[in-house]
């Protein structure tokens, strides 16, 4: 390792940091300047890299946990030679550059996460590890190893405060991820005061009892760094933490060490500090020989990426199914889904849970890197894989993932897999705990992930396990996440078609809200009517047979009453069923005015939960029928009947229009 030369890029990268920020009035400079150091060795010495190929399967993850030290990864990507130019470091925070104030993954090439909510980059870490794991254990084969890649990823104080990293820690011990180093940039300073205010934990003895092999170093000792990154490497059957001793803001005297080197607190004093690190007048500079050398060690990393090839091209010539199946899941190629799944019997009455997990069995052979975990509910969620196996220490190859009781965790290491790209990946727990789960769920909408919840109990109809756990607000909420489709199926043909909906959706999540009381197969309709309808988001499930006088929507388990409603009204009546109003909007004007003619204004909605998202469909002149309140604690048909989900309910509102 070349430190002089790796000393004079840390030192350049903290210049870019001062400049960026002070060119904007805002940002982050404490970790970028405490950490270079750390950034030094890594991007310029150990990671397993290709900054021409930013994508290649077998490069080292490397993710951002405190996303708010964003000028931190910025300088390393440019330095490194990542298509990050120095105009576009220039316009950090600026609209539409690709250097937002949090990193943001498909902006930039080499992000590998979005992150900025502490915590998330430590959980999508375990997703990523975990994936890698169970990639290596598919493809590798014992004449070529295709995949032996570290996922790597540096975080600060407060995303080890935040509970969805303990979360997420736990199972990575407990699963034994060797592949995983977490670099901790330990400073003891927290945004508002030092950390003594609100800690006073041993992190190390923390991580030491989840089952994690845990170094301290000197976070400025560039010997050091690269040391224990290679012990990390070579110490087998636990997860890494190597704990940096660091200052923050370290080369701004005024502020550094305190908590208000955090923010750009040091702006003020930028000449100085630039002065004092030995930089020239001249803003946002690299030096010609740090320039040098990273272009020589991207030559060197290509060499190395060829190299790798060469052995890849051996295994896809010795092992062309597995090829193929690789191929399959980068370029998230789906199969037709509807097709595989076999009708369901005329007669049958089951809960769309169960519904659910009929579909599943046959998409997960036709989809065989379809990955299934559950916050340990697989009992309750039924989306357990058949003859899949479970995901363990010793079996890498499972495709069933026990969560455990971490909603929040399972979420954001779901978006660990699909940052990854290889596995379609999907968990399940409660509806009324997606809160648990919901800012990762905003993330993966953010990035638009193609992760899928199959979250079940999904109205009051729960019922005697009572208000805590009958969801009324929560469908509505999940509604309201720009980007997240949200279907709530009323049978078992509508459930096939949701669980196809969502597994071809590549380009954002989908979120299942299943029941878990029987529903009636709704076989006046026809069965693929009801399947390419939930494709469409909304569908005409039952016509009127003289003119139009009164339109119900409905979605879930009370579309039936809808239907048994409409029966009492009339032949002007139309009934709408509407599984996903995210599909449903983004339909063409045509298909959405078949379905919901503006010339009818009587409309009339039912749904077990609140109102608010169906006056966008019944307008100012129509009614919902509706539950603006908590639930009840008794059987779930009384639930549902004292709060009034009934065909009476639905004909008293039509006739009152």
């Amino acid at each position: 390792m070349n430190t002089d030369i790796l000393q004079l890029a840390a030192r350049d990268a903290r210049g870019l940091a001062i400049d960026a920020v002070t060119a904007c009035k805002s940002g982050h400079l404490g970790l970028p300047l405490g950490s270079a150091d750390i950034g030094a060795v890594l991007f310029g010495e150990a990671l397993q890299i290709d900054p021409s190929n930013p994508r290649w399967v077998n490069r080292d993850r490397f993710i951002l946990s405190a996303g708010h030290g964003s000028m931190f990864l910025y300088s390393w990507l440019h330095l490194a030679g990542f298509d990050l130019s120095l105009d576009e470091v220039k316009k950090f925070r600026q609209l539409h550059s690709i250097t937002p104030g949090h990193p943001e993954f498909h902006e930039t090439p080499g992000v590998e996460a979005t992150t900025g909510p502490l915590g998330q980059g430590v959980a999508n870490g375990v997703g990523y590890a975990m994936s890698q794991k169970m990639a290596a254990a598919r493809f590798n084969t014992p004449q070529h190893t295709i995949l032996n890649n570290h996922v790597v990823v540096l975080c600060g104080d407060g995303c080890l405060q935040e509970g969805v990293s303990a979360e997420a820690s736990s199972l990575a011990g407990h699963l034994g991820l060797d592949n995983l180093i977490v670099f901790f940039d330990s400073n003891n300073v927290t945004l508002d005061a030092m950390l003594n205010v609100s800690q006073s934990e041993d992190v190390g003895a923390r991580y030491a009892a989840y089952g994690w092999h845990v170094q301290m170093i000197d976070g400025h000792n560039m010997d050091e760094i690269l040391a224990a990154f290679n012990k990390a490497k070579s110490t087998k059957g636990m997860p890494h933490m190597i704990i940096c001793k660091t200052m923050i803001g370290k080369g701004i005297p005024q502020v550094e060490g305190t908590n208000k080197a955090h923010g750009e607190a040091g702006v003020k004093f930028s000449d100085e500090a630039r002065k004092g690190l030995g930089l020239p007048e001249e803003k946002f500079y690299i030096s010609p020989e740090v320039t040098a050398y990273f272009a020589d060690l991207k030559s060197k990393r290509a060499e190395a990426h060829s190299v790798w090839q060469k052995e890849y091209a051996a295994w896809r010539s010795s092992n062309k199914e597995l090829a193929a199946l690789l191929d399959s899941g980068v370029n998230q190629t789906i199969p037709d889904l509807l097709a595989v799944i076999p009708p369901f019997k005329e007669d049958e009455s089951i809960a769309t849970r169960k519904a659910g997990s009929i579909a599943l069995q046959p998409i997960s052979k036709a989809m065989p890197l379809l990955v299934s975990g559950s916050a340990d509910l697989f009992g309750s969620t039924l989306n357990y894989i058949e003859g899949g196996g479970d995901f363990t220490r010793e079996n890498n190859e499972g495709r069933n993932i026990h969560f455990g009781i971490r909603e929040h965790a399972m979420c954001a290491i779901m978006n660990g897999y699909a940052y990854d790209g290889i596995f379609r990946i999907a968990g399940a727990t409660f509806l009324v705990f997606s809160d648990y789960g919901r800012p990762s769920i905003r993330v993966a909408a953010l990035s638009k992930l193609p992760t899928t919840y199959i979250f079940t109990h999904d109205s009051v109809a729960v019922g005697e396990d009572g208000p805590t756990h009958e969801p009324v607000e929560t469908v509505a909420a999940l509604r309201a996440i720009p980007g997240l489709d949200v279907i709530r199926p009323a049978d078992p043909e509508e459930t096939a078609g949701a669980f196809a909906a969502a597994l071809k959706h590549t380009d954002g999540p989908t979120l299942l809200a299943l029941c878990r009381q029987n529903v009636p197969n709704l076989r006046e309709i026809p069965v693929e009517v009801r399947r390419n309808g939930v494709v469409r988001g909304a569908y005409i499930a039952r016509k009127e047979s003289a003119p139009l006088e009164v339109i119900i929507l409905s979605c879930g388990s009370e579309l039936s009453v809808a239907l048994e409603a409409a029966t009492h009204l009339g032949a002007g009546t139309r009934v709408v069923s509407m599984p996903c109003m995210e599909r449903f909007d983004r339909q063409d004007a045509a298909y959405r005015e078949e379905v919901l003619p503006s010339s009818c204004r009587k409309r009339v909605s039912i749904e077990a939960g609140i109102s608010e998202p169906w006056f966008r469909y019944v307008g100012l002149d129509g009614k919902t029928v509706a539950i603006n309140r908590f639930g009840l604690s008794a059987p779930g048909g009384t639930v549902l009947k004292e709060l009034g989900m009934t065909a009476e309910a639905v004909v008293a509102a039509a006739k009152s229009l």
